[in-house]
């Protein structure tokens, strides 16, 4: 729940008539939150937490894990339809773990490593460098300490386009390029995890592998969540849920699971294959290409907010344009033999792609042919 939230339930609408869960810019100017009012809110929290955990005789909320005792049930009567015996019954012995847990968070010496040969770049970014490194998975969040390095000197804008190029073999860990900033390449000859690029800003992502193509999987779930800009070329399939909340990244995949472009508001998805269903689901913004060359996509759309339309008619010159110069990018980047052959065959091909959108989208005009 959301500081402003009253429940309305249409989230999914993008009628929130406070602002909150809405790309309306009419509805938008109807949001009252501010930082303080968050920071407020979380203070206010703590204190009636330290209130009531001083009623009941303890100083933090580690010190009643596991303590069911403090737990009763209300006199109420939909309580009463609810037996809690199970839940409230006291075992013989320590009422909680009594070993160590975790161990220590990931202190991402690895990244910081390689931060340090990238410094006097990012501090002086007239002269690009390139280094070629290993990764596996247990290197989580790669890329995120480099890009909060690179915000905290220059902000939003981040780097030259290309300044850091990172070549790296392996198995990459979780939130590959998590939050990335602008002026950062990462090129993975391997396969990545969950999380492929959540929150990414701006850079690109290129993840390719000799075992690659629409039959492999090279990304995991919940990749492009929440990205504001940046690109991902995935040369393979990856998981359920991508691009959900996509605002302004550019991507090119050959197959996802469920729920792609999920609450998407911006931004442009290409899918070289198959997907799953719900594609779309409260997407407000933003376009997806999707090729169909197998038929059956029509009814894996979740039709509310969005609908397919074909392209392969002169109004869509420029969509038509944009999407061969993506393809074009990605088969540079990636060898891609699926976008190889889309290329080759692009008069019969392209007939085969829909373009899902926003009822009610209209073509744009024609000003540039680059994809030609």
């Amino acid at each position: 729940m959301l500081v402003g939230c009253i429940m309305l339930r249409v989230c999914h609408l993008n009628t929130c008539g406070v602002g909150v869960a809405t790309q309306d810019e009419h509805l938008r100017k109807r949001f009252s939150g501010n930082v303080e009012k968050v920071i407020n809110y979380f203070t206010l929290v703590a204190e009636e937490i330290r209130e009531i955990l001083a009623e009941l005789g303890y100083k933090s909320l580690k010190e009643i894990i596991g303590k069911n005792d403090l737990l009763e049930v209300i006199d109420d009567e939909f309580a009463k339809k609810f037996n809690f015996e199970e839940l409230l019954y006291k075992l013989d012995g320590d009422n909680s773990c009594q070993v160590p847990s975790n161990e220590p968070y990931d202190q991402n010496e690895y990244e910081q490593e390689i931060l340090e040969e990238l410094m006097p770049t990012i501090k002086d970014p007239s002269t690009p460098i390139v280094l070629n490194k290993e990764i596996s998975n247990l290197n989580r969040s790669f890329g995120t300490r480099i890009s909060g390095e690179i915000a905290e000197l220059y902000g939003n804008a981040g780097l030259p386009d290309g300044t850091i190029t990172l070549n790296m073999k392996g198995i990459t860990g979780q939130s590959l390029g998590a939050f990335m900033s602008k002026g950062i390449n990462i090129n993975i000859e391997g396969a990545g995890n969950d999380y492929i690029g959540k929150g990414m800003n701006g850079g690109n992502i290129v993840i390719s592998s000799d075992k690659a193509g629409k039959d492999f999987s090279l990304g995991g779930n919940t990749c492009l969540y929440g990205a504001t800009g940046g690109k991902l070329y995935v040369h393979g399939q990856v998981g359920e849920r991508f691009a959900v909340r996509n605002s302004g990244a550019t991507a090119v995949v050959e197959g996802t699971g469920d729920h792609p472009c999920e609450y998407m508001t911006g931004g442009t998805v290409v899918i070289l294959g198959k997907t799953g269903v719900n594609f779309g689901a409260g997407m407000t913004g933003g376009r997806a290409f999707v090729y169909d060359c197998e038929g059956g996509f029509y009814e894996k759309i979740n039709p509310e907010l969005v609908e397919p339309l074909r392209i392969d008619t002169d109004e869509w010159d420029t969509e038509m344009f944009e999407l061969k110069a993506l393809i074009k990018d990605y088969y540079k980047k990636t060898g891609s033999k699926q976008a190889k052959f889309i290329l080759d065959s692009w008069r019969a091909e392209i007939s085969k792609f829909w373009m899902v959108a926003p009822r009610g989208v209209k073509p744009t005009i024609l000003t540039d042919k680059k994809g030609e």
